[in-house]
């Protein structure tokens, strides 16, 4: 049965503690100061797309809202906090802070994008909107839980866009990262495009189908290989994908061979065979002709062992005869790029008459420059597909006809037509800290993964020197960047 509070159902514990310590401490001063319930806006981005591609996939929302909705400080928290100790060896939080921490619960409205939705860099997955000392509580659970799910359904996509009609089964629990992070790839690779799952406790608390038949060492139990696949087609006589590489592969697949006819004689199918070392690409090919020569067209053959996208494009390339992956330790670590970039900054927060003041964070470095105020973002699109996103203040009153602005190239702009289609990718999630927005069930956002990927020109999805998707600033939001750049840089200088 499918779990519908995950969370509670993995951990009996309260988590309120995940988080570090600089956020208790900012919420401290802020509460000691009067400023706790200052009105303010932070979003939550990331600065480069992962893996060297064209474009991410937003995922873990679900998870994080479960996160909010349960949030409570324990009796356990409170008095862990209240051991606490400043240099002096006096408390380091007021009796009054922990009381009011016992009662706390969020207020904040949340805007997001829903999982499966492409995203790049430096467009808010998340905006937070609220009482400033709950929004920057949320900074380090929002960005544990969304920066590693966005990234391993990043990773799922584009290996099951290298597999492309071919299903892929995630295969990764053993090499995951603990026990959260093999559940939370399990699910974030569902999320990406794969088929399926190797991991029980996932497809049992996620609804993830999952497969798998018997590995080497049910084989080795036996003293010959035949036997070992016979035992197996008994025990199972529809779940039967021999290994064959155990020994020998061309030996293993024509014993593989001798049973499957026995079982055809039973009323029964071999599903295939699969491949787990060697050269992959020959070996696929060569039992592809047994196994068609013997009369198994229809039985698939199934390849593992460390694969990528990288590699499951060149074995297609190479003409390998497979036609269904395991992938488990590139996928659910994300090997090559093992963390997200995800950040989350305050950028607006009213003043003590109630205004909006907005707010930037400069840098020598103009990647590490953040946007300003509320934001949003729209995304352009016809018949063909989508052509460019602009991410907008949600306050600005915006042109029939908006221009927008390349933020690391002003040479670069787009002015959008009144002709053109659009939608806005933020949706309502929390008011008030109360869910307004229902997930869909976790199939429904595979499919979306895949569905609004194809709506992207291939040439933005191809892992090697992909073609920049354009995504630029409003043209009000960018002057008002530059302004609020100038205003800093004028006030550091006049020091």
């Amino acid at each position: 049965m499918i779990s519908n509070d995950p969370l509670k159902t993995i951990y009996r514990e309260s988590l309120a503690l995940l988080t570090d310590f600089y956020e208790l401490t900012m919420a401290y001063g802020y509460w000691k100061m009067g400023m706790a319930d200052r009105e303010a806006a932070f979003h939550l981005f990331f600065r480069r797309q992962p893996f060297h591609g064209g474009f991410a996939i937003a995922a873990g929302l679900e998870v994080a809202m479960d996160f909010i909705e349960r949030f409570a400080y324990s009796a356990s928290d409170l008095a862990y906090l209240e051991q606490q100790r400043a240099a002096d060896d006096t408390p380091l939080f007021d009796p009054k802070f922990l009381e009011f921490l016992s009662h706390f619960s969020f207020k904040c409205d949340i805007d997001a994008m829903p999982e499966g939705t492409p995203v790049f860099p430096y467009e808010p997955l998340v905006r937070v909107q609220g009482p400033l000392l709950h929004a920057q509580l949320l900074e380090c659970p929002l960005l544990n839980i969304i920066n590693f799910q966005s990234l391993i359904a990043t990773k799922a996509a584009r290996i099951c866009l290298a597999a492309h009609p071919d299903p892929v089964v995630e295969f990764g629990m053993r090499r995951a990262q603990g026990i959260d992070g093999a559940l939370a790839a399990s699910r974030a690779a569902y999320i990406g495009g794969c088929e399926s799952t190797s991991h029980v406790l996932a497809g049992k608390i996620f609804g993830i189908p999952i497969k798998g038949t018997h590995a080497h060492s049910w084989i080795m139990a036996f003293d010959e290989e035949k036997t070992s696949f016979e035992a197996y087609a008994e025990l199972m006589p529809k779940n039967c994908i021999f290994l064959i590489d155990t020994y020998d592969t061309i030996s293993g697949v024509k014993n593989a061979i001798s049973v499957a006819k026995k079982m055809r004689c039973s009323g029964t199918e071999m599903l295939g065979v699969r491949l787990d070392s060697g050269d992959l690409a020959h070996l696929s090919i060569e039992v592809r002709k047994l196994l068609d020569e013997s009369g198994f067209p229809q039985a698939k053959i199934m390849a593992s062992n460390e694969l990528d996208e990288m590699i499951i494009s060149d074995l297609k390339q190479q003409g390998a005869k497979i036609n269904a992956w395991g992938v488990g330790t590139h996928l659910v670590t994300g090997k090559d790029q093992p963390a997200l970039d995800g950040v989350y900054k305050l950028s607006a927060i009213k003043d003590e008459k109630g205004s909006w003041q907005y707010k930037i964070k400069i840098s020598e470095r103009l990647t590490k420059v953040t946007n300003p105020g509320l934001p949003q973002v729209r995304r352009y699109y016809d018949n063909r597909g989508n052509i460019a996103d602009m991410i907008y203040d949600i306050h600005s009153d915006l042109s029939p006809t908006p221009l927008c602005t390349d933020p690391f190239d002003p040479t670069h702009s787009q002015t959008f037509s009144k002709e053109m289609s659009y939608r806005d990718l933020l949706v309502p999630i929390l008011r008030q800290g109360n869910r307004v927005y229902e997930s869909p069930p976790l199939k429904e956002i595979r499919e979306k993964t895949m569905r609004e990927l194809s709506q992207f020109d291939p040439a933005i999805r191809r892992f090697l020197n992909p073609q920049p998707y354009f995504v630029g600033l409003e043209k009000s939001l960018y002057d008002l960047k530059l302004s609020l750049i100038h205003e800093i840089q004028k006030k550091v200088s006049e020091r």
